[in-house]
Order: structure tokens, then sequence, then C-alpha cells
């Protein structure tokens, strides 16, 4: 079986080839990939190379298939796995699959997994760990941004609080409690305001802040007061560029402060930031990764002693976030599709995934059997006079908010012969 693939070789070294797949294992499945949304984790593993934690050091010898949010369907399934798999099957992967206390994942690993391929080898250690995960979703988009939600999913269960008078800590967001989400419009932030809206365990407030003005207004189009508030959640959008951003967050609690607060950015004024406007017992998630392997920021140790303020933080979800993630999208109670902006094909992996942090707007959506330019959303319309498939997406897009969705998808697939 022949692949198409973006393979990684050292920093900045990634090409899009053709090669041989080996025969199937009887421990192991081929699998076709319809989707992949490309993360700023590719990006770093691409800048990193070798140095990556997760990338091997032979990288440079035996490439690895970059691309980790990724979702399609079971092609032949080895024998061991009969009893639980069977071909046309839909799946996503939860990569983080710590497989023997290994750092090791599809995406950054392997040579024969990686979401930017056309066919690819589940290894054995995927289902032996359970991260090989039934998918019943009638698009395949929401497979592939299953796994950033599951990150969203996970930092929300992280959160924690203490309780008065034991050592015994309480997991998870103050329910009816008070949220902020700093500089949280970018796609992350976007899933995270639909998990604080429509997830199990809601805040009573929701704060959401950015320095941009256009951002914070596509976010309140998707994200209403009205809506929020049928949830039981006040919704505030807050421009911190200007004024006292602490002062104007605090008085949003009457003075408070907050129970949860997370920081999506990682910016030293805004970690800071976030320190400032905790109440008491209030928990600082730092959810944005930084490259910097040095990044620092000041923390209030006063309030840590007197008023048991604490910070935790999160890298990726775990295989329960995961399938909490698949199950909320399967019934209908979260979209994630307001995090992508920009959809193309194979032959826009590349350039995509080394200008990663340039390239404005959310989620850049990947659908791997076919070409076709890295285009925004928001694009569509232009590109319609000279393309019937632009004016076809445009319409559609159009009637769903600007969103992509699972019949654009369908169009798409259609269009270059795929299903």
């Amino acid at each position: 079986m022949k692949t198409t693939a973006v393979r990684l070789y050292g920093k900045e070294d990634l090409r899009l080839e053709t090669f041989e797949l080996p025969a199937i294992k009887e421990d192991e499945i081929l699998a076709r990939i319809v989707s992949d949304s490309i993360c700023m984790s590719s990006f770093k593993a691409a800048e990193q190379g070798a140095a990556h934690k997760r990338v091997p050091d032979n990288v440079a010898e035996n490439p690895i298939i970059i691309g980790h949010e990724f979702c399609g369907e079971l092609v032949e399934v080895g024998a061991k796995w009969q009893d639980q798999f069977k071909v046309g099957d839909k799946f996503a992967i939860q990569p983080a699959i710590n497989y023997k206390g290994s750092l090791a994942a599809p995406g950054y690993s392997y040579c024969h997994i990686g979401g930017d391929a056309t066919y690819v080898i589940i290894p054995q250690e995927v289902m032996a760990t359970g991260n090989l995960l039934p998918y019943a979703g009638d698009a395949f988009f929401y497979g592939s941004v299953a796994e950033p939600m599951s990150c969203i999913v996970g930092a929300f269960h992280a959160n924690y609080h203490t309780t008065n008078g034991s050592y015994q800590h309480r997991m998870g967001i103050v329910e009816g409690g008070k949220m902020a989400i700093l500089a949280g419009v970018g796609p992350m932030g976007l899933g995270a305001i639909d998990y604080a809206i429509h997830g199990p365990r809601r805040p009573g407030l929701l704060v959401v802040t950015d320095i941009d003005d256009a951002r914070l207004a596509r976010a309140q189009k998707l994200y209403t007061v009205e809506d929020a508030a049928a949830h039981g959640v006040k919704l505030v959008f807050l421009n911190t560029g200007s004024g006292d951003a602490v002062e104007n967050l605090r008085a949003l609690t009457d003075g408070t402060g907050y129970d949860d607060v997370f920081c999506m950015a990682p910016v030293k004024p805004v970690v800071e930031q976030g320190d400032q406007i905790l109440g008491r017992d209030g928990c600082l998630n730092f959810f944005a990764g930084p490259i910097d392997p040095k990044f620092s920021a000041m923390f209030n140790f006063y309030n840590v002693h007197y008023g048991s303020t604490h910070i935790v933080g999160t890298s990726g979800g775990n295989t329960d976030d995961m399938k909490e993630s698949l199950k909320l999208m399967e019934q209908g109670k979260i979209n994630p599709a307001a995090m992508i902006t920009h959809v193309g094909g194979i032959d826009a992996v590349i350039p995509t995934t080394l200008n990663l942090p340039k390239i404005p707007g959310g989620k850049k959506l990947i659908y791997t059997g076919i070409n076709m330019e890295l285009t925004a959303i928001a694009d569509f319309r232009a590109k319609a006079a000279d393309s019937e498939l632009f004016a076809k997406l445009a319409d559609i897009t159009e009637a769903h908010n600007g969103l992509w969705c699972a019949e654009a998808e369908k169009a798409l697939l259609a269009h270059f012969g795929q299903n």
C-alpha cells in the first residue's frame, strides 16, 4: 500500500513524499486518514527537530510522519483486533498514548503513523492502551478537532480547589463560580468558551478577554450572551488593551476575584494578569505551552500563603477527555467548528506548518486525500467567481454562520472524488 505523507527529517526539514507501507502485522491496523488539523505542537516539532522531547534522535535517518489531530476509517484490521474493530469504522486517536511510560506519540515519533498522510499503520500500542477511539459522527473533521477539544476538557478537569479544614482537593472548576479566559478568542479559547457554556459543569460568570476588537466581535457572534444565559452563564467579553485591565476584571466580580482563570497565551503580562485577578482559593491554569524552556513570570506568593491561590498546567488531554469530547460532539452539545478558519489539502501542510504562527485565524484543517491551497473560509466568496467549488462552499458556510460544517466537508470531498 502506497501512502503520501509529510515527513520530518530535522529542524524545519519537512518533505511531502510518496512511499510504500509494509504489510501490516497481526497486531496492527491499516487506516485511511481523511482529515487532520494542524497544531502549534507540530510547528514546535518542526522547529526543534530531534531536540523535541517526542521526536526520535535518529529522525534524519528514520523520518516520522507529522500530524496528531486526525480522523479516518479503518481499511484492514489485523487478526488480534478483529473482535474489537472492523473495516469501515471511523476512528480518532488520542496521541498521548503513554505506552510503558514512553513519550512516543503518533505525529511525533513514528515512521508509519501521523495525521498528515493518506494511509497509515496503527501500531499495537495504540490499541493496547485503549487509544484507538470509535467515532460515530457524520463529519470527519469533528474527529480531528476532538484532540484539541480534549486538551480543553482535560484543563477544566485539572483545575482544583481546596477544602477548608482538610487536605483534600476538589477537582474541576467551581460550578456556578467566576471564571476568566484570558487571551481567549483564539482557536483554543473559543473551544474553552464553548465547553464552559455547554459542558457538564459551568461557571456562573464567564469573562473572556483579548486585545483585538475584530477577534472579540467574531467570538461574540459565535457565542452569544443570550445563549450563555439560557445555560445559566453570565457571559462578558472585555477588551483589555486599554485602561487598567486588572481593575476592570476584578470589578466584574465586585472585587472578590476569580475562582478559575485560564491563560490561553504564553505571554508574561497575561500570566501575571491572571495571578492578580485570582480570588481566594483561585486556580490559575497556564494552558498555552511556551517554546522558550526558560519562560517565567512573577507570581504573588503572599497570596499563595494567605489566600490559597495556586497554579496548574496541563499539556494535552487523556483518553477519557478525548472520549468526553467525542461524545459531546456526537450529541451536538459542543461545536468545535468555531476553531476552524482555514481549509486546505495535503500540499498545503508544509508551508502551513512552518509558518503557522504568522498565519492569522484559528485552526487550519487539512484533507489529506486532496490537493488545495490553504484558504480562509472568509475568502471563499472572493474566490467564487472563478471556482464552482468555492461558490458552493461559500454558500454552505455562509448558511452556517460562517463555520465549516458536515455539509461543506461532503461537498469538498465529492468535488475531489473522495467519500
